[in-house]
């Protein structure tokens, strides 16, 4: 059966990257159901030849995917909880938001970035699909709307509440299947003087520094600028300005806006952007063969790697369970062979085993009482905070190692 391109309705034709068969990255597996099958689907991504979207089909259904045991939440993360306090002072300051205005947030999770909002005052909603998540953001007095966003609730929202002052989208873009309902989702709650900021990694830094474990089955797109700006294009949206971050390896930050509210100035940082991809070759089909062979590449040296190590008798485990972790070990046909286990701090992966893997995960305090030889860093965008966090690893020896974009023994 042929895939048509979720923005434009191209078929499909173009292989971007074959990561083979993988499990759901975030499915988790309870202990007791460690002798249970589990699925596996093609994780095959493809770019359309006429908008140039770099895209994953959808194999499941989202709501398959971001059920009510989603297990990742967002406060977990020290460094992205400090994020979200310094965007909100950033945007409170640059656009002026205060008790008579309505921000919005899409995949809000556990209010990780709206209680900044609220503490100063500042009326919120958040809309997120995954009960468990939404309810501890409830915890902290975030309302949210437990449902997926799309035309449909945004008309209920505005029926029910008033247009957003500003919709906040924070690494959610990539993870829509209909992209066309939930960008015209956006346009339509959308005050006509309001702005929406949108955060996701940027493709450019995952094929400059060969992050394909970023790719998994809850990550439908993966967007240059180029395309990007169609898509919000074709929804009477403009992005008027935008930023590059560091985080998750390298992101953009949009910033957009009704297409007739010309009182907000498009930068000169949108024709940077536009001009610098354009001119690496983003807007060309060929840009983007040969990527695969680099994958390939990463993980020929990951195996040889942990062969070493394993055969000179050392003891290698992670750090972190995070879906990009599940993505590289999947593709590597990493187990318990190569990793004796993993640790990570949310409660909600302890005592669970990694999808397809089966690499049983426990907490930090784990590799303190093994003291191995070598620390896998699979989240590795935290590689700053874990290794400050985890730096008595040194005292017997032991080192971190990160696979991406390539291996390296940190000294």
């Amino acid at each position: 059966m042929s895939e048509s391109c979720r923005f434009c309705g191209t078929e499909l034709e173009h292989v971007f990257v074959d990561l083979g068969m993988s499990p759901i990255a975030n499915d988790y597996v309870p202990i007791e159901r460690r002798n249970s099958m589990e699925p596996f689907y093609p994780l095959c991504v493809y770019i359309c030849h006429e908008c140039l979207l770099v895209q994953l089909p959808a194999v499941q259904a989202a709501d398959e995917i971001f059920r009510d045991d989603y297990a990742y939440f967002s406060s977990t993360s020290d460094s992205w909880v400090e994020h979200a306090r310094q965007y909100v002072a950033k945007v409170t300051e640059r656009f002026h938001l205060g008790s008579e205005n309505f921000v919005v947030e899409l995949a809000s999770n556990d209010g990780y970035l709206l209680q900044h909002f609220v503490a100063d005052g500042v009326p919120v909603l958040g809309v997120e699909p995954c009960a468990g998540v939404a309810e501890a953001g409830e915890a902290i007095g975030v309302p949210a709307i437990k449902e997926f966003f799309g035309v449909p609730l945004a008309e209920r929202i505005v029926a029910e509440h008033r247009n957003a002052d500003l919709i906040i989208g924070n690494n959610v873009l990539a993870h829509v299947p209909d992209l066309n309902d939930f960008v015209a989702g956006m346009q339509t709650l959308l005050a006509p003087g309001g702005v929406i900021t949108m955060e996701f990694p940027h493709l450019m830094k995952l094929m400059k520094n060969n992050q394909f474990d970023t790719i998994y089955h809850e990550h439908f797109s993966y967007f240059s600028f180029l395309a990007v700006e169609r898509v919000f294009a074709g929804h009477g949206l403009t992005l008027f300005d935008v930023e590059e971050l560091p985080t998750h390896g390298g992101s953009l930050r949009l910033y957009a806006r009704h297409a007739g509210n010309e009182a907000l100035a498009v930068t000169e940082a949108v024709s940077k952007l536009r001009d610098r991809e354009e001119s690496q070759g983003f807007g060309e089909l060929d840009f983007y063969r040969g990527f695969e062979e680099r994958v390939t590449r990463t993980k020929r040296a990951l195996l040889t790697f942990l062969i070493e190590a394993k055969s000179a008798g050392k003891q290698v485990v992670g750090y972190g369970a995070p879906a990009k972790g599940n993505t590289l070990l999947n593709y590597c046909g990493v187990r318990t062979d190569f990793i004796d286990y993993t640790v990570d701090r949310a409660p909600s992966k302890q005592d669970t085993l990694l999808p397809g893997t089966r690499i049983p995960v426990y907490p930090p305090e784990k590799i303190m009482e093994t003291q191995p030889d070598y620390v896998l860093i699979l989240p590795w965008n935290l590689r700053t905070e874990i290794c400050e966090k985890m730096a008595g690893i040194r005292e017997w020896g032991g080192r971190f190692v990160v696979p991406i974009p390539e291996v390296e023994v940190l000294e």
